[in-house]
């Protein structure tokens, strides 16, 4: 399940550094994850990162995202470089 930004959101910007999937982006008047992009940290971190960092906890889960852990870690995958 991606996750969003609530309207709770104070425009700190503490959450964009540390999103492993480049997910956030400021928009109008708050930030905004993008849901293609969010993996909810999986195969990165133990937690996701915006929800740890959130001063006001205003990232939360996107019910309009419903994703398994094996569809997170293969939309986590397609993104990853490939190695060589």
């Amino acid at each position: 399940m991606a996750l969003k930004i609530t309207m709770d959101c104070i425009a700190c910007a503490a959450c964009v550094e540390d999103c492993a999937n480049q997910a956030i982006s400021e928009g109008p008047g708050i930030y905004v994850i993008d849901p293609e992009r969010c993996t909810e940290c999986v195969g990165f971190h133990e937690a996701p990162q915006c929800v740890a960092i959130c001063p006001v906890d205003a990232c939360v889960p996107d019910p309009d995202y419903l994703e398994t852990r094996e569809e997170l870690l293969t939309k986590r995958n397609k993104r990853l470089p490939l190695q060589s």
